[in-house]
C-alpha cells in the first residue's frame, strides 16, 4: 500500500514540480480564466439584446404596433435572434471556433488568438444566455408590466425599471451555471494552438509519458467548479433571503 502511495506521489511530483512544470498549469489556468471571463461578458451582452428583441416582438399584438418602423425593426431583430440561436445551438462549439479563427480572423496576428477564442465562446454562449434571459423575463407576471405602464412608464422604462430587475433574480443562478459550463468548454482552445489548462496538461504529458498531468488538469477544473458552485449557493441563499423579506 505504501509503495502504491509513494508511486502516486512520485508521479505527481515529476508531473507538477519537476523542472517547474507547475508553470505550464499556471499559464494554462490564466488563459482559461481569461477566455471564460471575456466569453461570459460577450455572451451576456448578446443574450440580453436578443432576448429583449424576442420578448418585444411577442408583445407586438396590436396591428398598429406591427406597422410602425419600430415594430418592423423589432420583428426583423426577433427573426435574426431566432436564426442565431438555431444556428449556434445546432452546430458544435469546436466547429464555430475553427471557422472563426481559420476563416473570419485568419489574417489576425497570433497574439490576438486569445481574444478570438473568447469571442467565439461568447458568441456560442450568447445563444444559450438569450433563452435563459427570455425565459426569465417571461416568468415575470404580466401584471408587473401593466402596473409599470399604469404609472406612466413607456415600454423601455417598464422593461428596464420593473421587469429586468425582477428577472435578474430568477436567472442569475442559471447564468452562473452557464459560466461554469463555459469554463469547461474552453478546453477545446488547444485546437487553435492556445495553451489553456487542458493543453498545458497535454504538453506536460508529452514530456513525462504518463496520464498524471491530465489528471492534474482535471483536478484543477474540479476545484474551480466546486468553488464556483459554492459561490452560486451563497448567491442563491442571499436572493432567497431577500425574497422572504419582501
Amino acid at each position: 500500500m505504501m509503495n502504491f502511495l509513494y508511486g502516486i506521489w512520485d508521479s505527481f511530483y515529476f508531473s507538477f514540480f519537476e523542472a517547474q512544470r507547475w508553470k505550464f498549469y499556471l499559464g494554462g489556468l490564466k488563459n482559461t480564466l481569461f477566455m471564460s471571463v471575456v466569453a461570459c461578458i460577450i455572451g451576456v451582452v448578446i443574450g440580453l439584446v436578443l432576448a429583449i428583441l424576442k420578448v418585444s416582438a411577442n408583445s407586438l399584438s396590436k396591428p398598429r404596433g406591427r406597422r410602425t418602423l419600430g415594430g418592423w425593426l423589432i420583428r426583423v431583430g426577433s427573426g435574426f435572434a431566432d436564426l442565431y440561436t438555431t444556428v449556434i445551438r445546432g452546430t458544435p462549439l469546436l466547429v464555430q471556433l475553427l471557422i472563426l479563427y481559420y476563416g473570419v480572423f485568419k489574417t489576425a496576428p497570433k497574439e490576438y488568438a486569445m481574444w478570438v477564442a473568447g469571442l467565439s465562446f461568447g458568441i456560442n454562449s450568447g445563444a444559450y444566455v438569450c433563452e435563459i434571459i427570455r425565459a426569465g423575463i417571461q416568468s415575470i407576471d404580466r401584471g408587473q408590466t401593466e402596473a409599470g405602464r399604469s404609472l406612466g412608464l413607456n415600454a423601455r422604462q417598464t422593461m428596464q425599471l420593473v421587469v429586468l430587475p425582477q428577472a435578474v433574480k430568477n436567472i442569475l443562478p442559471t447564468i452562473f451555471n452557464e459560466f461554469i459550463t463555459l469554463l469547461k468548454e474552453t478546453s477545446v482552445a488547444g485546437y487553435i494552438a492556445l495553451t489553456d489548462l487542458t493543453r498545458a496538461g497535454d504538453v506536460v504529458r508529452s514530456r513525462v509519458w504518463t496520464i498524471t498531468p491530465l489528471v492534474i488538469s482535471g483536478l484543477i477544473y474540479l476545484i474551480l467548479v466546486i468553488l464556483l458552485t459554492k459561490v452560486q449557493g451563497v448567491l442563491e441563499r442571499r436572493l432567497g433571503a431577500s425574497d422572504r423579506r419582501l
